[in-house]
């Protein structure tokens, strides 16, 4: 498993938009994806998972991804986040 805790750099978080953008980008992957805020851990793939964390603008969560693949999960979302939620692909 690996994982890296940073700010959510967008002034209004993950609304719709951005969350649906990181459920699509996270999808693309076999690992298990997850984001954690405060005691709460959510699913990346689910979208109501993802909404339900009600995470905002300036908030510090922790991404996790754990399976074949998870490097690139983890930078995949990263990189997402990083340019907020801006998608590239």
């Amino acid at each position: 498993m690996r994982e890296q805790t940073l700010q959510i750099t967008d002034k209004i978080g993950l609304h719709a938009r951005p969350a649906a953008l990181l459920v699509k980008i996270a999808t693309l992957f076999k690992s298990d994806i997850t984001l954690v805020k405060g005691d709460k851990t959510v699913s990346a793939k689910s979208m109501l998972a993802v909404m339900s964390a009600a995470i905002k603008g300036g908030d510090t969560i922790t991404v996790r991804a754990s399976g074949e693949d998870e490097d690139e999960a983890l930078e995949a979302v990263i990189a997402l986040i990083a340019a907020d939620f801006q998608d590239g692909r």
